[in-house]
């Protein structure tokens, strides 16, 4: 039998197993396919079960005093906005509180009551009918829509004035604190005319 030292005889006579290679597939991402935002998960969604916890806080260059605290367990900040029934609910639990705060100095008058700017809505939101009917019970007046807001964003929003008070004092209402960023921009527009606040809170929106 010859021998064959050349290359192709050579690898002629070289014997290898097959291999199976799995290669995953991947797949094609079409850049220019419609993109539909997550569902909001609801179950993640801050609570509050409305156990009394009065309480002043500093968040982002503003004090403000609240009386719940959001919890793991109770109802939805959802929920608790779509009844209809928890606006009376949020007056007669938190007016009492401004009149006791304010005192004396309340009933020496010049004192009004505001909230913050809508961003989502068109018609009064909760926190405006709270503030209204808060204002009725403590016998000032509320203005509403003081503040004019250009972006649903919370943080670093810029408010412009639609409405100045003419009360020198003036009570800055909020239904739900979470980052302060709301409240602060509210102090930003209204110091600068020479008005003093004082911001209260129903629910603080951290643990």
């Amino acid at each position: 039998m010859g021998t064959d030292n050349s290359i192709e005889g050579i690898l002629s006579d070289v014997r290898t197993s097959a291999i199976d290679l799995e290669v995953p597939i991947c797949s094609v991402r079409d850049i220019f396919a419609e993109h539909h935002r997550k569902a909001w998960d609801k179950s993640t969604e801050a609570r509050c079960d409305f156990s009394y916890k009065l309480r002043i806080t500093r968040r982002s260059d503003v004090n403000f005093i609240s009386i719940w605290q959001k919890t793991l367990y109770g109802r939805t900040l959802t929920d608790i906005k779509s009844d209809p029934d928890m606006v009376a609910f949020f007056v007669e639990n938190i007016t009492p509180v401004v009149r006791e705060t304010l005192g004396n100095s309340l009933a020496d008058g010049g004192w009004c009551i505001v909230t913050s700017p809508k961003r989502r809505h068109k018609i009064k939101n909760f926190a405006t009918l709270i503030s209204e009917r808060m204002a009725a019970a403590l016998g000032i007046p509320f203005y509403e829509d003081v503040a004019f807001c250009h972006s649903r964003q919370r943080m670093n929003a810029v408010f412009t004035l639609n409405v100045l008070p003419s009360e020198p004092n003036i009570i800055v209402f909020d239904d739900f604190v979470t980052t302060g960023q709301t409240l602060a921009s509210m102090k930003r527009l209204l110091t600068n005319y020479g008005k003093n606040l004082v911001f209260f809170a129903a629910i603080n929106n951290k643990l």
